[in-house]
């Protein structure tokens, strides 16, 4: 518990049982005295998404608990999240006492083999003088070079053992074998910024790295410096102004029109922090085929892994891009001007191929549910589920750095809830929303509970379709209009109902008409709210890359895409 505290711990997300039993007793001590916060969630799954959102809004490390076993193995979805995220977390999870491991024990699980490929790091404390060390190494490692989750099982005598306790403070850390590269080679600096004096249609394209690494204000600098246009990945979003000329929003299936045909008609396409998805790239050789690329990033196994680049640098994304910007300052080159005819072209793109908000007769289209609740909270926190409800915020709200809160990677359902509940611990002050389906709400629903234990005042507004929305979007698109278990409607609760229940403020939306007043209602409200408001079940979400095809060619548009020759 000390060594949580020296590390800047303030609220732990967790569940208790009899392995992390002696954990929880000293926890019982440190939280009488006001120096940790713990949050009883309902689900360990719970836990560790709420850790996940906490790491999120804040760039802080995330800390969640649970016991061995089943509580140990309901961790495991949101340490994958975090992992194909790179999110910093602490998973400290309680374990059979030592003589009984590997005898098949009540509640033993070997939580540190089962989570070996979805994590940073593991370890498993053997003596009780060693946990200090082990606290302050997981934390550095967690938060250091490419975030990631780290596991700390502990067994319950060591738990109970005693020792002579030497504190371990952070910077006290210093691990021979592991020593990220954070400054970028000097030679590489001078060759991107050739080929950016060169680039007569450059593209920035920004990922969760530039999130991660704090590095929105560098990105901003760079792409006015040379006016190039950016776009942002799903974990990117925030990363830069979506209100600035410049910007062309998110790329890849789901992205804009004209982000797709900037970054298949791009000749410089500068990657930063970000890992060449397939969910971006579509059909791989023909992703940015023009270009040359410039790959910056801190992880060294992501650089030339889809796509070789002609320019490498491997460093923190800040630390690179200040290093770009103070050599341009050094050379005093006169500022770049070749890029009007490119800004031009992709000015006429957003004319001809918008994001479109339908407005249907009798029915609310989830689109200007979404557009609505930005505009009355424009600088709120915002978290999601994964699917249509995901795509369509992702493409219409406007967001800054770290108050964009999805599962990206792993595109996990029955993330946004507990999620938003992390966020909202974290910023207390701030409006918090999670954005959700009613399919993926389900998946972690009982998280209401903690909502209303803490008065955690998020809000959650839940886009219903009464469909798994993606789901049936492939299966009329690919699938011949076989709806194989999609549908939701049998057997959707009353969600209204099912918030009053455990003490959360419910309400239902059915009308345009009463759309922008509940949307008013629900933020101005004093505590939790889940709001059901129910849309068109037919909408799709467009444009779209179908797998297996170039980004250019979409689906959904409202004409012809342009010829790249």
């Amino acid at each position: 518990m000390d060594s949580l505290c020296r590390h800047g711990v303030e609220h732990i997300f967790g569940y208790p049982g009899g392995a992390i039993l002696p954990i929880y007793d000293e926890l019982y001590r440190f939280e009488a005295r006001g120096q940790l916060k713990h949050i009883l969630v309902r689900h360990e799954q719970g836990a560790s998404h709420a850790a996940d959102g906490y790491a999120r809004a804040t760039g802080k490390v995330g800390v969640c608990f649970g016991t061995s076993g089943p509580g140990a193995t309901n961790l495991v979805t949101g340490i994958a999240t975090a992992h194909m995220d790179s999110i910093p977390m602490v998973i400290i999870t309680g374990q059979v006492p030592r003589a009984a491991i590997g005898s098949d024990a009540f509640q033993e699980t070997d939580i540190f083999g089962i989570t070996l490929p979805i994590v940073k790091h593991s370890y498993v404390a053997r003596h009780a003088r060693d946990i200090a060390w082990i606290i302050a190494e997981a934390f550095h490692i967690a938060s250091t070079g490419r975030p990631g989750p780290v596991l700390v099982d502990i067994p319950k005598d060591v738990g109970l053992e005693e020792c002579d306790y030497v504190p371990v403070n952070p910077g006290d850390v210093k691990l021979a074998s592991y020593r990220p590269t954070v400054k970028g080679n000097p030679r590489q600096i001078n060759a991107a910024i050739e080929l950016m004096g060169e680039a007569k249609k450059p593209l920035l394209y920004v990922g969760g790295g530039a999130i991660l690494a704090n590095a929105h204000e560098e990105v901003k600098a760079l792409a006015h410096r040379f006016q190039i246009p950016v776009t942002t990945t799903l974990m990117g979003l925030g990363a830069f102004d979506e209100h600035d000329p410049l910007s062309v929003s998110m790329l890849g299936m789901h992205g804009t029109a004209y982000a797709n045909f900037a970054v298949t008609g791009c000749d410089l396409l500068i990657a930063v922090g970000a890992r060449f998805d397939d969910r971006v790239t579509g059909k791989l050789d023909e992703f940015a085929s023009r270009a040359k690329v410039i790959h910056i990033d801190i992880d060294p196994a992501e650089v030339g892994k889809n796509r070789r680049p002609d320019v490498p640098i491997v460093g923190d994304v800040r630390q690179v891009l200040t290093q770009i910007l103070d050599r341009l300052k050094e050379l005093n080159l006169p500022e770049q001007t070749v890029t009007q005819d490119w800004l031009a072209q992709i000015d006429e793109w957003k004319r001809d191929y918008p994001l479109e908000v339908p407005q249907p007769e009798g029915s609310l289209s989830p689109q200007e549910v979404i557009v609505e609740v930005n505009r009355q909270a424009p600088h709120a926190c915002y978290t999601t589920d994964v699917g249509q409800h995901q795509m369509w915020s992702a493409q219409f709200l406007k967001t800054g750095p770290r108050r964009w809160i999805s599962s990206a990677g792993l595109g996990t359902m029955g993330y946004g809830l507990p999620a938003a509940m992390g966020a909202k611990v974290a910023l207390p002050d701030e409006d918090v929303i999670c954005i959700s389906g009613d399919a993926s709400f389900q998946m972690n629903l009982q998280e209401l509970a903690t909502l209303a234990q803490y008065n955690i005042k998020a809000k959650i507004v839940i886009i219903n379709n009464g469909w798994q929305g993606m789901v049936r979007q492939w299966q009329e698109t690919f699938y011949g209009e076989r709806y194989s278990s999609s549908n939701m409607s049998t057997g959707m609760p009353n969600f209204k109902l099912l918030a009053e229940a455990f003490g959360v403020k419910g309400m239902v939306v059915s009308s345009r008409d009463e759309l922008s007043g509940a949307i008013a209602q629900m933020l101005d409200h004093n505590g939790p709210v889940l709001m059901d408001v129910q849309v068109t079940s037919n909408e799709n979400c467009y444009p779209m890359v179908a797998p297996g095809k170039c980004n250019s060619e979409m689906l959904g548009l409202p004409k012809e895409p342009p010829i790249f020759k």
